[in-house]
């Protein structure tokens, strides 16, 4: 993925008054973090947007400040939206160091179709969405993968130790935690009877047909 730019400009208005920035389409950001002071800023709602959802939480941004010569390397760490509108409030950038390491979680994708799933009807589980990873800023994947065509039947398992990592990067989840799995179909048996006139009918599961007897014999 190409290098994400967001330029933005210094906030002069706080508290309250942010409301109306967000009525004219500007959303309110906050930056802080390595050797810097903390920084009030403003951007197009739609240009922040479109960055969000390419950079997610675990993607660095270039962060520009309008009259500033600094570079921020940032990682987006939170995201405010409206609880009723789902529209965007605020947002907050961490400014990190490039020769440190930091952590962030990424997102685990499951690629192909898993056979026990196309040719036995089994649905496949994902438990584990995305792990935390340490590594410099600018090793941080994007996403990790693994491969849903080795889950061939419902005993096979993938686990975190499955996924394959650059040296770069550090998983700090449990190597034995569960990623993803497929569980067998449910199959109910059918018991079949005749009734009066000897006609073949069904008569329920085995649980329905114990629950039956039960509450007949109850009311005798």
């Amino acid at each position: 993925m190409d290098n994400l730019n967001l330029t933005v400009e210094t906030r002069e208005v706080l508290g309250k008054k942010v409301s109306n920035l967000r009525k004219i389409g500007i959303t309110p950001l906050h930056l802080y973090g390595s050797g810097i002071d903390a920084q009030y800023l403003q951007c197009d709602t739609v240009q922040l947007s479109k960055i969000i959802s390419q950079a997610g939480t675990n993607i660095p941004v270039k962060v520009i400040v309008e009259g500033s010569k600094e570079d921020n390397l940032c990682f987006i760490r939170e995201i405010q939206y409206h609880p009723v509108t789902d529209t965007l409030i605020h947002v907050d950038f961490f400014k990190v160091d490039v020769e440190k390491s930091v952590r962030a979680e990424v997102p685990i994708l499951l690629e192909g179709t898993s056979p026990a799933v196309r040719s036995a009807g089994g649905t496949l589980l994902q438990p584990l969405q995305s792990v935390t990873v340490e590594a410099l800023p600018l090793n941080i994947p994007a996403s990790l993968t693994l491969n849903a065509e080795l889950l061939i039947d419902f005993e096979i398992k993938l686990y975190v130790n499955d996924i394959a990592i650059d040296d770069s990067v550090q998983i700090i989840n449990d190597s034995e935690e569960l990623v993803a799995s497929v569980v067998a179909p449910r199959v109910e048996r059918e018991i079949f009877g005749e009734d009066s006139e000897g006609t073949e009918v069904i008569v329920g599961d085995d649980s329905e047909s114990g629950q039956s007897d039960e509450t007949n014999n109850t009311e005798e």
